[in-house]
Parts: structure tokens; C-alpha cells; sequence
């Protein structure tokens, strides 16, 4: 990947660490939850409190929802984001919501703690130029399409307009395969780790498609090593506007969140017993995102 200059791996190993609102992405693991869209405010906020106390960090809502079909369900735009404020103003929890157009960028922005870039917008080279600009957090999910190296030149294109605030996020990939609604690439963690200083994160709704099979996924990226989750739960899937079938119930996702939380401590002390004998080089190395981009990409971005 010898085109890379800003996204790649760093000399010294050290990874980012995006802080979002004193949530320590890259240092941290993280869970952001949430419904699909946005759709009612008591949908919203009710979902928001019940995350939070379940153990999400951030709340990811759509406002804008780029369907394959035009007659589908598009979003509440403009009302569905000061719902997402309210939801912000609630319970205290930051904001991820999708951002589809270079004109809604600033006022987006507005709203929003972190704008993510859909699959289907990754290779949008003019939306990422202008969320680069904005210097909020970008949660940059892979396309469905699309190789490491394709997406890595993406976080490229926002890193490059003095934005070093990337997250990416694998939500599968279309493949042969049928059963599943997308392939979920769980290979994309250590290959990322190995290729970049960014945080990844895995999505296992979107990822698989499947409710049954959202839990051992999260299990497994977790095991993989990833940075964070990106996890759809409403409080009525049932009548959800968009991906009911993929959305957990509030108390699925609190029991996910159990099941992780033992995780993390089976991994915490097996990987405390192999101190020193067989660590991944630089994995306890953080690097500060926000203030090293001056000083350590200088370099690359002239």
C-alpha cells in the first residue's frame, strides 16, 4: 500500500486515539448503539436511556437513510436530528448519525459528535474532502464492494484535509454468499492493525443481517481485537421503519453487553498471563489523534 501517507502504519506502532466528547476511542473499547432511524422521539430517547444504562458509549440514529429503494422510508431529516439532540441532551451520550451530502455537512455537523459515511458513500470522494474538512470524528464504514486498500485510500482523502479524527467501521461485504444479508470480514481487524494506525470497528447488524447471529459476532470481533461495536437496537423492532429484522430488543442487547463485559475480562487476564512473551508490537501504544497531526504527518501531507 505504498500510496498511503497518512493512513498507514506508523514507525513507532503508536495508534490513535480519538476522543469523542471524553470517550476514548482507540484506547477504550466501545460500544455504539441504537436504533436505525430515527423515528418517533419517544422511540429515540427511550432506546438512548436504555443503552446507556446497558453500557453504550455513543448512540447512532439515522436522520438521513440512503435506501436502495426510493419509496422506502428516507429519514425525518432536520426533525430527526434535533431528536437525536434531545436524546444527546437526555442522557449525555454523543451522537453518530450519517451524513449523505456535501451540503449538509456543516449543519449536520451542528448536531452530530461523530458523521459517518455510509458504505455506499465511502468512495464519494467530494462528501469525504468536505467531512475532512469539518474536523468531526468520522466513523468511515467499508464498502460493500470495496478492498482494504480501497478503503484505507478513503480514510486517506479525510486525513489528508487535516482531519486525523478516522474511525472505520467493516459492516460486510457482498460476496456469493446468499444466506447471509452481507459476508462480515472479521479478517479486516488484524489486517487493519497491521496496515493502519486507525481504530476499526466491526458492525454485526448490518454485517450479517440476521438477529441470531449479531451475538457471536460481537463475541468474535471483540476476540479479533476490534476497537468497538456498532449494534442496532430499538425498543419495538417489531414495528422499526427500517431493519426490524436486525435489531435487537433492549434486553437482548443488555445480555450481549453482560456476555462482553466477561469477555473482556477472560481476554484482560489471558492476555496479562502471556505478558511480555507474545504481545502484538505497539498494543498498548496510543496515540492522541487530534494533537499529533501536525507534527507527525507533516511531513506526508507536504
Amino acid at each position: 500500500m505504498k500510496n498511503l501517507k497518512l493512513a498507514a502504519a506508523r514507525p513507532d506502532l503508536l495508534r490513535s486515539v480519538i476522543d469523542v466528547n471524553g470517550v476514548k476511542v482507540g484506547q477504550e473499547f466501545v460500544v455504539i448503539a441504537g436504533p436505525c432511524s430515527v423515528e418517533t422521539e419517544k422511540q429515540t430517547v427511550e432506546t438512548a436511556i436504555a443503552v446507556k444504562k446497558a453500557g453504550a458509549k455513543m448512540l447512532r440514529g439515522g436522520a438521513f437513510k440512503p435506501r436502495t429503494s426510493p419509496y422506502a422510508f428516507q429519514g425525518l431529516g432536520l426533525k430527526g436530528l434535533k431528536i437525536l439532540d434531545k436524546a444527546r441532551r437526555e442522557t449525555g451520550l454523543p451522537i453518530v448519525t450519517e451524513v449523505v451530502d456535501t451540503r449538509d455537512v456543516s449543519w449536520v455537523g451542528e448536531y452530530a459528535d461523530v458523521l459517518q459515511i455510509g458504505a455506499r458513500n465511502m468512495q464519494n470522494f467530494s462528501l469525504l474532502r468536505e467531512v475532512g474538512k469539518s474536523g468531526k470524528p468520522i466513523l468511515l464504514k467499508r464498502g460493500m464492494y470495496s478492498t482494504l486498500e480501497e478503503w484505507l485510500n478513503c480514510a486517506e482523502y479525510i486525513l489528508a484535509e487535516g482531519n486525523p479524527n478516522v474511525i472505520l467501521c467493516e459492516r460486510g461485504i457482498r460476496t456469493f454468499e446468499t444466506y447471509t444479508r452481507n459476508t462480515l470480514d472479521l479478517s479486516m481487524v488484524p489486517a487493519v492493525h497491521g496496515e493502519s494506525h486507525l481504530p476499526i470497528f466491526i458492525d454485526p447488524s448490518h454485517g450479517t443481517g440476521i438477529l441470531s447471529m449479531i451475538e457471536p459476532m460481537s463475541l468474535a470481533a471483540l476476540a479479533a481485537g476490534a476497537d468497538g461495536l456498532e449494534i442496532e437496537v430499538h425498543i419495538d423492532p417489531p414495528s422499526a421503519l427500517s431493519d426490524k429484522d436486525q435489531q435487537l430488543t433492549v434486553p437482548q442487547f443488555e445480555l450481549l453487553m453482560k456476555k462482553l463485559a466477561q469477555a473482556r475480562e477472560f481476554f484482560g487476564q489471558l492476555h496479562a498471563g502471556f505478558a511480555g512473551e507474545s504481545e502484538r508490537p505497539g498494543a498498548e501504544q496510543r496515540l492522541e489523534a487530534q494533537s499529533d497531526l501536525p507534527t507527525a504527518f507533516a511531513d506526508a501531507v507536504d
